[in-house]
């Protein structure tokens, strides 16, 4: 499907993004999903999305834990298609072949929505690589501090993906709801960097339903599929 084509056909929707710790998660996906679920329910029977939903991934592979299997058990719940924001190439060979494509009708690579959002919000992209390399220097600070090793390259790609992402889907669709598998999180996963969206000021707390409560200011949340 051409870009401007699967463009269009995302601003037809109302975005859901479902962020979570990766097959590491040794929960039992059925049981996150439903609460997930509960809570996706609770929010829209107050404040119900004007747009059909559509659940947006961002190119995690199959598991049978974690992140990818939540999602997939929270688009039969809620009988919702899925879309797919994968790595270009140039940045990631391996990510658009191992992407978990069930119920996904459009793709769409990491620099459309890059390309989107510059064109809605000049400054947005620079706003946010700039949070994500202080964060990122922060976390390795930290490490070194442990007598950790640094983390990998590729944190720094999937923190980029994870934010843009959402930023871009609220940019285009007029609104996005954020959804979090877990009040836990590690300062050393790709997802403790959703700070970086709050921080900026392009996502609200009130679009982000954390899980284990009804109100999104009172915990934490956790993102992305990278531990």
């Amino acid at each position: 499907m051409p870009e401007t084509k699967a463009i269009d056909q995302l601003r037809r929707h109302h975005p859901l993004i479902v962020e979570g710790m990766g097959g590491y998660d040794s929960r039992e996906p059925a049981a996150v999903a439903s609460a997930i679920t509960a809570h996706l329910k609770r929010r829209w029977s107050v404040e119900p999305p004007t747009k059909p939903l559509l659940l947006v991934t961002q190119g995690d592979p199959y598991e049978e834990k974690g992140i990818a299997a939540i999602t997939r058990l929270i688009a039969d719940e809620l009988s919702i298609a899925r879309g797919l924001i994968f790595l270009d190439p140039a940045i990631a060979d391996y990510h658009l072949p191992n992407a978990d494509r069930y119920k996904v009708t459009l793709e769409l690579p990491y620099s459309a929505m890059v390309n989107t959002l510059q064109r809605a919000i000049p400054d947005a992209v620079n706003t946010i690589e700039r949070l994500v390399d202080k964060e990122l220097a922060e976390k390795q600070l930290k490490r070194r501090t442990l007598g950790r090793p640094p983390l990998q390259d590729y944190y720094r790609d999937f923190a980029l993906l994870q934010e843009v992402t959402k930023i871009a889907c609220k940019q285009i669709c007029g609104g996005v709801t954020v959804a979090h598998t877990s009040a836990e999180i590690s300062d050393f996963s790709v997802s403790s960097f959703y700070r970086v969206g709050l921080e900026s000021g392009l996502i609200d707390a009130s679009e982000m339903v954390l899980f284990g409560s009804a109100h999104p200011e009172s915990e934490p949340g956790t993102s992305s599929s990278i531990p």
